[in-house]
């Protein structure tokens, strides 16, 4: 027993923190700014919630027309309950993430193809430039009889987004530092080995840009195709609702919206954090 104590009291002490008090003060000086802008956060929503309430509920503004907040969460919940809610949620989930990852796979291989014909480049780039500018919207009758009233609201989600993805992997593809290629071409790698090796890493960053950008840009389209032709998802909730004067549930739509959009926007930045380490 004695020794077994006396090895204990023998062990070694816990490392000191070595760290000087000036990092420490930064440290807990960062940690204080996080806290404030999480904290400032909470109170900008609080206080919209609350005026938004108070104007409803004092009339200022017409509450059938807005609705108010604490109107707002007995709908949520009764849509929970019925099933409503998750069904509706994961039908406009569905539509922007398969939306969502055929236009990031056709982006990335038509800016390849760009980045590997220049004549190809050449020919497209005028195209590409006009496309990308013209109101999507007036796609959305030519999607709903070309492909139905299910699928065009994929074809929604991928022509919003398509174009932009092309334009900004190609810029990032086209950024990629001349010297690189010019010494991985001296060591006698092929045009694909140059692309596997050296565009596609270097260009991780553009990429995850564009998969920013493109997670709301193809949920945009998926409600703009559910207001035209679907007849089930968020977007076929806020129509219904509003042709019924039900403002309750057009605003409890938006809120999940909202929380769906912060929900995908958060995986995307969790992605940028662990590749970060890699391909800064």
């Amino acid at each position: 027993m004695s020794t077994v104590m006396n090895t204990t009291n023998t062990a070694a002490p816990a490392q000191a923190d070595t760290r000087s008090p000036e990092y420490r003060q930064w440290l807990a000086q960062i940690q204080r700014r996080k806290r404030l802008v999480a904290l400032s956060r909470a109170g900008l929503l609080l206080a919209f919630l609350l005026i938004w309430e108070v104007l409803a509920r004092s009339h200022i503004l017409n509450p059938m027309l807005t609705s108010y907040p604490s109107a707002v969460l007995p709908t949520l919940v009764d849509l929970a309950r019925s099933g409503d809610l998750l069904g509706h949620t994961w039908v406009t989930f569905k539509a922007t993430v398969i939306g969502f990852a055929i236009s990031m796979l056709l982006g990335i291989g038509m800016a390849a193809l760009l980045w590997w014909s220049s004549f190809l480049k050449k020919v497209l780039d005028p195209f590409l430039v006009i496309a990308n500018a013209m109101p999507k919207i007036a796609f959305v009758p030519i999607f709903y009889i070309w492909l139905g009233s299910e699928y065009s609201v994929y074809g929604m989600a991928v022509a919003i987004s398509l174009f932009i993805t092309i334009m900004v992997v190609y810029e990032g593809f086209q950024a990629i530092d001349p010297n690189k290629i010019k010494l991985a071409t001296t060591l006698g790698a092929s045009k694909f080995q140059v692309m596997k090796y050296v565009v596609f890493p270097g260009s991780v960053p553009a990429v995850i840009a564009a998969i920013k950008m493109n997670i709301g840009l193809s949920l945009i389209g998926v409600i703009v195709g559910e207001f035209q032709s679907s007849s089930a998802g968020l977007g076929f909730l806020i129509v219904n609702g509003s042709q019924v004067f039900k403002l309750n549930v057009v605003m409890a739509s938006i809120v999940v919206l909202a929380l769906l959009s912060a929900v995908m926007y958060m995986a995307v930045t969790r992605l940028e954090k662990s590749v970060q380490h890699r391909y800064a």
